[in-house]
């Protein structure tokens, strides 16, 4: 739930026949195949950082069950694929409902795991109080947040905040093209000048579409703090977006509408847009220092001004019971493990980030 009230129920998307249904990027499926192969072979005593990774044993067995962001999913997918191949007698299930579902899973005691794109709410967390559920969260990568547009779209190359606000934030309902937010983003200019990038209007007399993440989605509670909420809380507004998208916790069905329509507009996390860039195009973005593409180098440093830390949030009373699911935690952190990050086409943390997230888990 977003601060500011009740949000608006958002349109679900319902996509015409003959818009691409595109489905898991094809690297990571590739990923799935080859890397528990390769993590098999290099898997030997010795070879991990994290402790535990090289006490595995094949007497490992139970179910693991894992949910939440459909960001983290293809890491903690391709990590559990390779635990799997070591260990046979491991079963597992990785679902990806969002990251707000995944919390209330988890904090209802239904899943051991929960992948998250964005750190647990306070209410996440007094769930978790209240129902005795004690865990541990684990930064395990970086996602940069891409902006995007379908690839027949050649009129816009970036956005400014102050565009993504005047096009997508709550002031923005009832825009149908891209011009009815010239008004908008004409006094969003004169109120904050280009503290928050350069507005780019007047904008193209075409059809706005939207599609985005739902309400359940990490990567919806991600561009809201990152991309509206400043301007939303200056101008004294709900901090949120506009209720009237196609919304979907599917990343690939947003890919789809975007891809759907010529002059589209959406959000999705860095892997899938740039796994389908035969079909979307990344916009860079502008917070003020001027336009920056996404890229694992802007991401990485910062530059860019959508990305965000990924994670996933461990039970902590479960994992005291079960040695297979601290054996696949360690195997997650371990070096042969934490490589899903960038097979995934996700941003890998720095030496001395992955050093406190093993300290963590260590020292729970």
């Amino acid at each position: 739930m977003t601060s500011g009230g009740h949000a608006p129920t958002r349109t679900h998307s319902v996509f015409e026949e003959g818009v691409p249904l595109l489905r898991f990027p094809a690297r990571h499926l590739a990923a799935l195949v080859v890397v528990p192969m390769i993590l098999a072979a290099c898997s030997t005593p010795g070879s991990s950082e994290s402790p535990g990774a090289s006490e595995q044993t094949d007497t490992l067995s139970g179910d693991l069950v894992i949910s939440g962001s459909s960001t983290v999913k293809p890491i903690t997918s391709l990590v559990a694929e390779a635990f799997g191949n070591l260990h046979s007698d491991v079963t597992y299930s990785v679902d990806g409902p969002g990251t707000g579902d995944g919390f209330a899973l988890f904090c209802n005691g239904e899943t051991d795991i929960s992948n998250a794109s964005r750190p647990i709410k306070d209410e996440e967390a007094a769930s978790c109080d209240s129902a005795g559920v004690h865990y541990i969260g684990l930064k395990i990568g970086i996602d940069g947040l891409s902006v995007i547009t379908s690839v027949n779209n050649t009129s816009i190359t970036c956005l400014s905040f102050l565009d993504l606000y005047a096009l997508v934030g709550p002031e923005s309902q009832g825009f149908t093209t891209w011009d009815a937010a010239d008004g908008l983003a004409a006094d969003l200019a004169s109120t904050l000048g280009t503290d928050l990038g350069t507005s780019h209007a007047p904008y193209a007399a075409a059809d706005l579409e939207v599609t985005g993440p739902g309400e359940e989605s990490g990567t919806f509670d991600s561009f809201v703090e990152l991309a509206i909420k400043e301007i939303a809380e200056t101008r004294e507004q709900e901090v949120t977006t506009r209720p009237d998208y196609h919304s979907s916790p599917d990343d690939n069905l947003i890919i789809g509408g975007v891809a759907g329509s010529d002059t589209s507009l959406g959000w999705v996390g860095y892997a899938y847009a740039d796994e389908n860039r035969a079909d979307v195009n990344l916009l860079a973005v502008d917070k003020g220092d001027g336009c920056v593409d996404p890229t694992p180098d802007t991401i990485t440093s910062g530059e860019y001004p959508l990305a965000r830390d990924l994670y996933i949030y461990v039970n902590l009373d479960k994992a005291a019971a079960n040695d297979t699911l601290t054996a696949f935690v360690d195997y997650y952190l371990s070096n042969e493990g934490i490589t899903a990050v960038t097979l995934a086409d996700y941003i890998a943390i720095d030496d001395a980030a992955l050093a406190e997230t093993r300290s963590s888990w260590e020292s729970r």
